[in-house]
């Protein structure tokens, strides 16, 4: 009977990002679980909207489980987590006499030695397994992918919704189409292209997001799957890229290059959504005051690498003097631990924020306790549903003096999900105005509740008007969408 080693190890890397990547942020678990091994794997993501999990429920052979893990976007990684991790994995693949293996990976892994870090995986997958030995990827619609990860991996399928809502589903595709690929070997087809995407503009709830991977459910092949890139890696193989399984040869290259061309028309439709800070607060009082206007603050999310800390938003929020805000979850380890030392309804006096990059000033201000948590709650929302959030001490504070209520934090987590407000008490659509450290994963939930939302241009680790970043080992005649 055919035996499949499964296991998963993913990252997305910031290369601008501030704050390095280490063994122990793979280790702790945030917003998704901690490292786990063996049959404790299977326990731990069983349900959850992960690929592993989605593989393992509907893979058809017997499945031997080596470890899982995945460390909340961030700076590069470094490089001796990367070698601990994949030596494991290497070692439990080749320990484990299966027939083939089934990897969850992001494809936008930086180490310091590797600028695709995946490929480097497979390759050593390869050194130790020959090149026949059958390797089913799944990856995140952000990955950049170079051609030796392509030719390395026996079959790829990637995230087709932006938020990630599909997760699980996509890791369902990869068992389906190792099954079809241990069967008969297929023909396959890579594409990339030289444009690199802005992050708000990639995602499939707007067009052409939304067309171009609708589109993929037509075509004639046996797969093809889009990888839109991830703009803050200073890579020489950043951007999109296309994958295409078929038992032609021909009928793959032709879906790839079809499907390439689609992207490259659309190039003119892609719109990062952004305007000021200032801008956007504005047009949350200038609105009904009934209605519930949703506040993105994409350049500093978390869920891209950034230090979830900056004070942009909230300065905005201060000077507009607005009636009624949240803002959440800003990462500052001091202030939550400073409020749960004073405890609820105590008021002091804080530096909150700017402590991990150059992008803002910490905001001082007197702040009443209002209510503390220890970060341990479980997601609810589309993306995140079912997992268990181990994010530290968490407070909320009521700025004396305003109408604004934060969140903050201990571990960084993109704020996509409303347990994060409803674990310190807070029920967003109670407020007229929600700020999320977020760029777009936070619409699967919010656009529930929100009347309006907005995506506010405020300093941060993750710039999304591409042109101010400072590329400097791109690939020559990359050109970038603004």
């Amino acid at each position: 009977m055919t035996r499949v080693a499964v296991a998963g190890f993913q990252h997305e890397t910031n290369t601008f990002a501030p704050i390095p990547t280490t063994l122990a942020d793979f280790e702790r678990g945030g917003a998704w679980p901690k490292l786990s091994r063996k049959e404790e794997l299977c326990d731990h993501l069983r349900g959850l909207n992960l690929p592993l999990a989605g593989f393992l429920e509907h893979c058809r052979v017997e499945t031997v489980p080596i470890l899982w893990t995945a460390a909340e976007p961030g700076g590069i990684v470094c490089d001796d987590a990367f070698d601990r991790i994949s030596r494991e994995i290497v070692d439990g693949i080749v320990e484990s006499g299966c027939d083939a293996a089934y990897l969850d990976l992001h494809g936008a892994m930086v180490t310091r030695r590797h600028d695709d870090a995946e490929a480097e995986l497979l390759s050593r997958i390869r050194q130790r397994m020959g090149h026949q030995f059958p390797i089913a990827v799944s990856l995140d619609l952000h990955g950049n992918l170079s051609r030796r990860f392509f030719d390395h991996a026996t079959v790829v399928t990637v995230y087709r919704t932006y938020p990630h809502v599909d997760i699980a589903a996509t890791g369902a595709r990869a068992a389906e189409l190792l099954e079809r690929a241990l069967a008969t070997p297929l023909a396959k087809s890579f594409q990339q292209l030289d444009v690199l995407i802005p992050i708000t503009a990639q995602s499939t709830f707007h067009s052409p997001g939304r067309d171009i991977y609708s589109s993929l459910e037509s075509q004639r092949i046996v797969s093809a799957d889009i990888c839109l890139g991830f703009p803050p890696a200073d890579i020489p193989f950043c951007g999109p890229s296309v994958f295409t399984y078929d038992d032609s040869q021909i009928a793959a290259d032709r879906a790839a290059a079809e499907i390439a061309q689609s992207i490259r028309d659309a190039e003119s439709q892609f719109d990062s959504r952004l305007v000021s800070a200032a801008t956007a607060v504005q047009m949350a009082l200038d609105g009904d005051p009934e209605a519930t206007t949703v506040i993105a603050d994409p350049q500093d999310n978390p869920g891209a690498g950034a230090t979830s800390d900056t004070t942009g938003l909230l300065q905005e929020l201060l000077h507009a003097r607005v009636p009624d805000a949240i803002l959440g979850m800003l990462y500052d380890p001091q202030v939550a631990n400073a409020a749960h030392q004073a405890g609820i309804g105590a008021t002091i006096h804080l530096e909150i924020g700017g402590k991990f990059s150059q992008f803002s000033k910490t905001v001082k201000a007197e702040v009443t306790v209002v209510a503390l948590s220890d970060g341990q709650f479980q997601f609810s929302g589309p993306m995140y549903g079912g997992a268990r959030a181990n994010l530290g001490p968490m407070a909320q504070l009521r700025l004396t003096g305003t109408g604004i209520r934060l969140v903050v934090g201990s571990v960084r987590a993109q704020n996509a999900d409303q347990e994060i407000f409803r674990a310190v008490g807070i029920e967003p659509k109670q407020h007229r105005i929600i700020c999320v450290k977020s760029a777009v994963h936070f619409l699967a939930d919010y656009h529930r509740i929100a009347d309006r939302i907005v995506f506010a241009e405020s300093p941060g680790a993750n710039p999304c008007q591409l042109a101010k970043i400072d590329f400097k080992r791109l690939r020559p005649g990359m050109r970038f969408i603004l």
